[in-house]
């Protein structure tokens, strides 16, 4: 098997959104919301300042998920399945602890995080405080998603109520990656090359190591390591409802060869069983409907069925006039 390309060819432009505009004057609320539309349509991601998440809280979060990857082994196989609808999986892409023969280094736990009372209690006892840690930090990023939520929702046009109710019932799943230090990262990744599933994702890092495609370019770019900075991804929910308007971008993780990453993705959209559909007001002559309507576990199914890798993603199953 041949071992990933991973040519980067500068530091990726990231458009910056200072959110706290959202609250300020009617004129600073439609310059700030008009910055999101463009950064959703040109890149696809964007980083967010002020966004009143305290500095104490994501701390927290990234120094619980290194001290749950530094448990025995033992422990950590007690989360592991194979299952993808399991509310709390733990697993790897190393085969019975064999580093040589593989192209991607990561530990991951998956977990689903709202309502929060419903997962909480399944998430990992150990660390003894990684329940009130993450806990803390998933309600304020369902908070923060929410009002991104909104905006994005009236940058499009729909007005920042709309869907609101299915976005506040809606799921909120939360990825949290180890990537270990490797020898040779310029041979490995981390994670392939992907896109998320859902409506909009909050990345959090504890280094560098998240890469992006250029929508026009297709070269990849690395987003420079600003500490404690939260990135905005667009998912593929978000592009179906946008009806192509906004893209999923295209990321990956790599390695570096002596510090271990710790990322946490954030992944909100509407509920496991609600369709998404592009939404009706941008659908007309000129831009025809291109994509069939779909639900997360939708998603999930087509995990079981055929595992997740670029050529075979799922969104390109929904496109109704090819990629």
């Amino acid at each position: 098997m041949d071992r990933p390309t991973l040519e980067v060819i500068n530091e990726a432009t990231v458009p910056t959104i200072n959110i706290s505009s959202l609250n300020q004057s009617s004129h600073a609320r439609s310059l700030v919301i008009k910055d999101i539309g463009k950064a959703c349509r040109e890149h696809g991601f964007f980083q967010v300042t002020n966004h009143g998440i305290d500095r104490s809280v994501i701390n927290g979060a990234i120094d619980a998920a290194s001290r749950f990857f530094e448990l025995p082994a033992k422990q950590l196989q007690t989360y592991k399945s194979n299952d993808v609808c399991e509310p709390v999986r733990y697993g790897t892409s190393f085969k019975n602890g064999e580093y040589e023969k593989i192209q991607f280094w990561r530990f991951f736990l998956k977990h689903y995080a709202h309502p929060l009372h419903n997962y909480v209690r399944l998430w990992p006892e150990n660390p003894s405080d990684y329940r009130d840690k993450m806990g803390r930090y998933a309600v304020e990023t369902r908070r923060l998603a929410l009002v991104i939520t909104e905006a994005i929702m009236e940058s499009l046009g729909l007005g920042p109520t709309y869907l609101q109710n299915k976005f506040e019932e809606g799921m909120q799943v939360m990825v949290v990656n180890c990537y270990p230090p490797c020898p040779q990262p310029e041979l490995v990744l981390g994670l392939p090359a992907h896109t998320d599933y859902g409506c909009v994702t909050i990345l959090l890092q504890s280094c560098e190591g998240l890469q992006v495609e250029d929508f026009e370019k297709r070269e990849w770019s690395s987003v420079p390591d600003l500490h404690g900075s939260l990135y905005v991804q667009i998912g593929d929910h978000l592009e179906v409802l946008s009806n192509g308007r906004y893209k999923s971008v295209v990321h990956r993780a790599t390695l570096n060869g002596d510090k271990r990453r710790i990322s946490i993705a954030s992944i909100h959209g509407l509920g496991l069983d609600e369709k998404v559909a592009c939404a009706e007001e941008l659908v007309d002559e000129g831009n025809p409907r291109a994509y069939r309507e779909s639900s997360f576990r939708d998603f999930l199914e087509y995990l079981k069925s055929t595992g997740c890798t670029r050529e075979s993603s799922f969104l390109n199953t929904l496109r109704i006039h090819g990629p």
